[in-house]
């Protein structure tokens, strides 16, 4: 009999029905779960072991790591800023009103209470932004986050550092409360301003402790965190407010405030504490910025610098500053600087431009623009050092030296007049002629020896002002007449010390070197003392006060000076604009020194400052003569004996004889004949000036336009 199963060849076959059955469609899932599993865990392991390679040590949770602040005070003690990074003691939560924490969950977590630390629903909103704009509109990073990244990360936007936040946020979340990581998360983030924590924050921008913040406050500094210098609400106002109002309907619809209380705090003003909003002191703490790393080295500590500026006389320059800006806009007066020396050289007051908000540019500092007339103290200075006198006859005619040919600002020439006189009319001709006569090298040194510090020109037309210098500079320089011929360095710390009291930097005592001898300090106080009563700066003269100064105008109106002194007091003021563009018809004589007078009449009083003092003692059997009161008895004596002042002779470049200007004989101070021009230095090189170029304003009144001519190469 056959056996059953058996095949063409032998090979015996199963029965039917028999062996091991397939898995069910149950089973197949199990199985392949399983093995998804197996491989997902690895995969999650290898992921982990190696981003969470050089995750940052979480033991330093509450050391604090920030730059130390550095509190400026004014000369009284007196809170100008704040610069660096300041932290107050952390804020209790629950002394918060309930809408302040709600105002930043609001903005910038509103599943805070409900995620694991990170937001997949927030992530997938704002990935799904971020792609139709085509760029970053959104950020779906949770409170936990940006704690996370505040505390223990890089700003870097890497892969690997997002991964790190999410590890960090959901190890916060295990070991935190979610009131704890709001707590922690309110008192360490920056607000900007170098304010961190809510409460730093507060006091910063509000006078305020935390806990008095009103609704729109805090929708202000909940605000801020997207952008703190983009919504900062000193220098960006409206876009701050714009901000604050989004938070605010965010609030609203998230159930935090009512409507009544939402359109309360959109019409209710925030107003920013008085120590920020008073922006234009900011240009003088960046000033002092600079210096501090020079005396001190980078801070290690919190630090409280005692400045020499006066709150109360800033103020005033502010209030001046502000009143004439305001009132010649029309005429294109759009900046301003001023600077306020004290006859030892400490600045009480300076304005670095007509807003810091709109521009940190320190024009009171570091502009350099061209002084115009102001630049003729310096013309006359050396003069009288080489022996004129104001009764000296000079002759206001045309002239023309190295083939330039200077104009006066109405056109017009005086004739036979003095040196009292030109310098009070401001006579562009005769400063030019006397500065070849005694050599331009004198008046840059005059200038130099003075405090002028920026490179000094030695073309002629530098008589008249073709120099470029700082308001800063400028003071520095006229202090000298003001105190009595000594120089001074312009300086604004008296003191630096540590919060502790450790002083680590004392400004010492510095004998003031006499760089003005009698009689020329002498003559050149009363010449510009007639610049106020009878020439071209009689719109700063204040009754009652013994006041001199200078006016000053450069070509097409481009800037105009004024500075101006009494005893042991000076103010420099500019008024321009920054791209160098004519104004209309202003003149240092105009705007500058209505500033002057307006910043000065509320400062004097405060200053209580003597008279103008006369200076050293002056040679022998040389005796003070009221040379304004002499230049007023006659034109008959314009041409007499100027004294027996024991003064050098001038010596006369030809190698001629000395030439005493007190000689009866010897001409009046003229300019060479345009047939035989002096050229005692170098001409221009970048191009040819103009025969109409650079002419200075006349007293108030007189029309004219001034032009500029180019800065010669050579400097002294």
């Amino acid at each position: 009999m056959a056996r059953s199963g058996t095949g063409r060849g032998g090979a015996e076959t199963p029965p039917s029905g028999g062996g091991k059955k397939g898995r069910t469609p149950f089973g197949r899932f199990l199985y392949w779960s399983t093995v998804l599993g197996v491989w997902l865990a690895i995969f999650l392991v290898v992921f982990l072991a190696v981003f969470a390679r050089g995750l940052p040590d979480t033991s330093a949770l509450y050391e604090v790591d920030r730059q130390p602040s550095i509190t400026y005070l004014d000369r009284n003690g007196a809170l100008i800023s704040v610069r660096g990074s300041q932290q107050a003691p952390p804020a209790d939560l629950d002394s918060l009103p309930d809408y302040v924490p709600a105002a930043f969950i609001a903005i910038e977590d509103r599943r805070f209470y409900y995620h694991p630390g990170f937001d997949p629903i927030g992530m997938a909103r704002a990935m799904s932004a971020n792609l139709r704009a085509g760029r970053v509109v959104q950020g779906g990073s949770t409170i936990s986050q940006q704690l996370a990244k505040n505390l223990f990360l890089t700003p870097d936007q890497t892969m690997r550092r997002k991964v790190q936040e999410i590890m960090l946020a959901v190890w916060l979340e295990l070991k935190f409360s979610k009131q704890e990581i709001l707590a922690l998360y309110l008192n360490r983030v920056y607000f900007g301003a170098g304010a961190y924590g809510i409460e730093a924050a507060s006091q910063r921008y509000f006078d305020k402790s935390a806990r008095r913040l009103t609704v729109g406050e805090a929708a202000l500094l909940a605000g801020l965190l997207k952008a703190p210098s983009r919504y900062s609400p000193v220098s960006e106002s409206e876009r701050a407010a714009g901000r604050a109002t989004v938070v605010l309907n965010e609030m609203e619809e998230a159930g935090v405030i009512t409507a009544e209380q939402r359109n309360q705090a959109v019409t209710e003003p925030v107003r920013v504490s008085r120590t920020l909003a008073t922006q234009h002191a900011q240009y003088f703490v960046d000033w002092l910025d600079k210096e501090i790393r020079g005396l001190v080295g980078e801070p290690t500590e919190d630090l409280i610098v005692e400045t020499t500026l006066d709150l109360t006389l800033q103020t005033a320059a502010e209030r001046s500053v502000h009143r004439i800006l305001e009132r010649d806009a029309g005429k294109g007066v759009e900046e301003a600087a001023l600077v306020a020396l004290d006859g030892e050289g400490r600045v009480r007051a300076m304005i670095g431009g007509a807003s810091y908000a709109d521009s940190q540019f320190n024009r009171a500092v570091d502009a350099r623009r061209q002084a115009g007339s102001a630049f003729k103290p310096f013309v006359y200075l050396a003069a009288l050092e080489a022996g004129y006198t104001p009764d000296t006859p000079v002759v206001d005619e045309p002239i023309t030296i190295g083939g330039w040919t200077p104009r006066n600002y109405n056109g017009r020439y005086t004739g036979p007049t003095t040196l009292s006189n030109a310098v009070a009319q401001s006579l562009n001709t005769t400063a030019a002629a006397l500065a070849d006569q005694v050599g331009r090298d004198s008046v840059a040194r005059a200038a130099r020896r003075l405090g002028i510090e920026s490179q000094i020109g030695l073309q002629p037309s530098m008589a008249l002002g073709a120099v470029e210098v700082s308001p800063l500079e400028m003071a520095q320089a006229y202090d000298a007449l003001a105190n009595g011929g000594k120089r001074v360095e312009a300086h604004g710390i008296s003191r630096i010390r540590t919060e502790a009291g450790r002083v680590i930097y004392q400004r010492a005592a510095r004998d003031q070197l006499q760089v003005i001898q009698n009689p020329p300090l002498y003559y050149l106080n009363q010449m510009l003392r007639g610049v106020i009563t009878s020439g071209t700066g009689r719109g700063a003269a204040i009754g009652g006060r013994d006041i001199a100064g200078k006016t000053g105008t450069t070509s097409d109106y481009k800037d105009a000076w004024f500075v101006g002194y009494t005893g042991g007091f000076v103010t420099a003021v500019w008024v321009g604009k920054d791209d160098n563009s004519a104004m209309r018809d202003v003149t240092g004589g105009t705007a500058p020194a209505a500033i002057w007078r307006g910043f000065m009449e509320a400062a004097l009083p405060r200053l209580n400052v003597q008279d103008i003092p006369n200076g050293p003692p002056a040679p022998e059997g040389w005796m003070q003569r009221d040379v304004i009161g002499d230049a007023l008895t006659g034109l008959n004596s314009l041409w007499g004996d100027s004294g027996s002042d024991p003064l050098p002779p001038i010596i006369d470049d030809g190698g001629q004889p000395p030439i005493d200007p007190r000689d009866p004989r010897a001409p009046a101070v003229r300019g060479p004949a345009p047939t035989q021009p002096l050229d005692r230095g170098p001409p221009p090189r970048r191009e040819e000036i103009p025969d109409d170029f650079y002419r200075d304003e006349p007293p108030p009144g007189g029309p004219g336009p001034a032009r500029q001519p180019a800065m010669d190469p050579s400097f002294y």
